[in-house]
């Protein structure tokens, strides 16, 4: 089992940045890979990021790759979404996920078994 908190949402404008971090608890955390979903008004839940049990593998959807930077710290059981140069499509609710299933990160939201309860990020243009 593996629970998990995210914190970090919040207002932004266009062009700045905003970090989410999310907090595990359970001893799974440590074997299973994480990753950060949005949910846009009236869209699916979307990928956005992994990161494999180790930390060493991440994965980026295409339209965050080179402005969103993964990481997680095992001694710590967090995992970090640092987003920089925000545009207004970002606006979502990002969700913290974990999979005990697989060590690398996936894109497919039903390998996830464990989920946040989502925070809200804003983009102003």
């Amino acid at each position: 089992q593996v629970q998990l908190v995210e914190d970090g949402g919040g207002l932004v404008q266009a062009g700045g940045s905003l970090s989410l971090s999310c907090a595990a608890s359970g001893r799974a955390f440590s074997t299973a890979s994480m990753g950060w979903f949005r949910r846009a008004p009236g869209k699916e839940r979307d990928f956005v990021a992994g990161v494999s049990q180790s930390g060493s593998i991440t994965r980026y959807a295409d339209s965050v790759k080179d402005r969103f930077t993964i990481s997680r710290d095992n001694a710590k059981k967090t995992v970090v979404l640092q987003m920089a140069s925000l545009k207004p499509e970002d606006t979502a609710v990002y969700y913290c996920a974990a999979s005990a299933t697989f060590a690398t990160p996936q894109s497919n939201r039903n390998s996830y078994a464990y989920w946040g309860q989502g925070t809200q990020v804003t983009v102003s243009s």
